[in-house]
């Protein structure tokens, strides 16, 4: 008797933490050397622990310190390795043609939309950090449809398009692959952190490499992402 799945071999890394259609990029891109992956979108705060408990190779992350304004880097020990990724611009997404956000700014339109019970939004995971910077963008606020999550900006995105929901928070490049209204909020940086003990591993170091990579670093930034 074979059990199912017992002739499966294991993905060469393991990805834990934020989702970024840039780190699904790059994960195409070393599928395309025989480097297989396993990516787990559970958000930020949940990929940095997973990486200091050593349960993944790799984890992407965009948390801001709230003291200093800087992202990640106050969140990284001894116990990882900072690897810096690129930028990428959040804001608030809705579908153009939709009357309500028109003309107005992302705080005006996180406003209106916060009093507007038939204004449906749709909302990230909590432990993400788009999340996290909702959460501080409506303080108190609970807006319709604040208890519907996704796991990623793709799913925020696809929401709005099929009218399940009215607006969220995404980044740019998904706003614009989707073709959907988008106000700035906040640049931010989407960095990855690597357990020491793992950064020898030679899946881990072709990845490190395909990020110094300048025709790759084009790539990015033609999808809209910034160098840091």
């Amino acid at each position: 008797m074979t059990l199912i799945g017992a002739a499966a071999e294991p993905a060469d890394l393991m990805v834990i933490g934020s989702h970024c259609v840039g780190l699904d990029f790059l994960i195409g891109m070393l599928a395309r050397e025989g480097v297989t992956a396993k990516v787990l979108a559970v958000g930020s705060t949940a990929g940095l622990m997973a990486a200091k408990r050593g349960e993944c190779d790799i984890a992407g992350i965009h948390l801001m310190d709230p003291v200093t304004g800087v992202y990640n880097r106050a969140y990284v020990d001894d116990t990882l390795r900072l690897v810096r990724g690129y930028g990428r611009l959040q804001g608030v997404v809705f579908r153009r043609d939709d009357a309500r956000f028109i003309g107005l700014d992302a705080a005006g339109a996180i406003a209106k939309a916060s009093l507007d019970p038939a204004c449906l939004m749709v909302n990230r995971n909590a432990g993400s950090g788009t999340r996290l910077l909702i959460d501080r963008l409506l303080g108190d606020a609970r807006p319709a449809g604040y208890s519907h999550q996704t796991r990623s900006h793709n799913a925020v995105a696809a929401a709005i398009v099929q009218r399940r929901a009215d607006w969220g928070v995404a980044i740019e490049t998904v706003a614009q692959r989707y073709g959907l209204g988008f106000l700035p909020l906040q640049a931010e940086e989407y960095d990855f952190v690597i357990p020491v003990r793992r950064f020898d591993r030679s899946a881990v170091r072709r990845f490190v490499a395909l990020l110094d990579d300048a025709a790759i670093r084009a790539q990015l930034a033609r999808m809209g992402f910034k160098s840091v």
